[in-house]
């Protein structure tokens, strides 16, 4: 069984930054794909970003060059540095683990990040 723990959401004003963490327990994190994503109020889910264990990244087109997703494989910890924010970013995040061995997933219970002055 893995757990994944979110953590890092908030208020921040547009054009401000977060930094959303991840920590997972259980010892297949690196054999993992890890993922953020959200779901704004009266939306369906929708991915943001994901990381391979070999280190290939997927970004949703909305947060190409404002979005970073990260991870420290020794930390069992993926990150997602988040710029230039704005008040459609608002939603609650959620971060996802694939296993790419058994291809079982998980998902976190998520944290709100809202984006307004």
């Amino acid at each position: 069984q893995v757990q994944l723990v979110e953590s890092g959401g908030g208020l921040v004003q547009p054009g401000g930054s977060l930094r959303l963490s991840c920590a997972a327990s259980g010892s297949i994190f690196r054999f993992s794909t890890m993922g953020w994503y959200r779901q704004a109020p009266g939306k369906e889910r929708e991915l943001v970003a994901t990381r391979t264990s070999g280190g290939t990244t997927i970004y949703a087109d909305s947060v190409k060059g404002r979005f970073t997703i990260s991870r420290d494989n020794a930390k069992n910890t993926v990150y997602l540095q988040m710029n230039s924010l704005k008040p459609e970013d608002t939603a609650v995040y959620y971060c996802k683990s694939i296993s790419e061995i058994y291809g079982m997933d998980y998902w976190g219970k998520g944290t709100l990040v809202t984006v307004s002055s």
